[in-house]
């Protein structure tokens, strides 16, 4: 049975995202945190997030696997229960690592919001489960513009049976060696981009700089959304938009639609 592919809200392809939300350290807001939220939603952008697997199965709005570079704290993300990391202060500000739902609860579908759930198998393999039902949980009932995607295409597609309602895309990139501690032959399959309509993806968020590929072209001209990662300034932006239909940015402020 093919894939259900659920409208993409067209603001997802004109309010440009703010790469793990608005953030700015000098600012008082770090990357992933409540303040940066609010920035963005005050700013009318689109927003961005991640989110982890707490050790008691919580999907956690946080980028890194480990604590060290945006926290106090130290260790692995998922070692951790939920209670534990909502206590963490993040560095740069005055709020502690939030957890989806309190995200979801402060957007209040005010502007779109794309999850970016990252890779828990390690090897962008069949090892999923956990952050994607967490995922799911919080979604439920939320009436807000909203999209999820990963890099890993099983997560993508375990979410179509989980939240088939939900528009969901893959994270894509040129998987350039040795950015990438993945074998040649995953970045080589992932880099073809081939597991898009089995997952009933309705776009992609491919890396700024390989925009260029092929394989873009062909996704663009079977109709898919093309968005990117990330542009930091607003020369980047103007090259980007030349083929990409929206951006994740960070750095700057986007131009916004007049």
């Amino acid at each position: 049975m093919k894939p259900t592919i659920p409208p993409l809200p067209q603001r997802f392809c004109k309010l440009p995202l703010a790469h793990r939300a608005l953030h700015d350290v000098a600012g008082g807001r770090p990357e992933n945190s409540r303040a940066a939220i609010r920035a963005a939603v005050a700013a009318g952008y689109g927003i961005e997030i991640d989110v982890q697997c707490s050790r008691d199965g919580a999907a956690i709005v946080f980028h890194d696997y480990n604590l060290e570079r945006l926290t106090p704290a130290r260790g692995v993300v998922r070692q951790h229960t939920a209670a534990e990391l909502r206590g963490i202060d993040l560095l740069g500000g005055d709020e502690t690592i939030p957890d989806l739902p309190q995200v979801l609860a402060l957007v209040a579908g005010q502007v779109p919001i794309l999850i970016e759930i990252k890779d828990q198998d390690g090897a962008m393999g069949a090892d999923v489960g956990p952050l994607e039902r967490a995922t799911a949980a919080a979604l439920t009932g939320y009436t807000g513009e909203v999209a999820v995607m990963s890099f890993n295409p099983h997560s993508v597609a375990l979410m179509e049976k989980l939240s088939p309602d939900i528009p969901r895309g893959l994270t894509t990139s040129a998987y350039r060696r040795p950015d990438w501690p993945l074998s040649a032959e995953i970045c080589a399959h992932l880099r073809a981009i081939p597991d898009y309509d089995r997952v009933g993806a309705s776009f992609v968020s491919h890396e700024v700089d390989d925009l260029e590929a092929p394989r873009i072209a062909d996704l663009k001209a079977q109709g898919a959304a093309i968005w990117c990662w990330t542009v930091r300034s607003a020369a980047q932006e103007a090259a980007a938009r030349k083929i990409a239909d929206n951006i994740t940015f960070e750095g700057y402020c986007a131009a916004l639609p007049a």
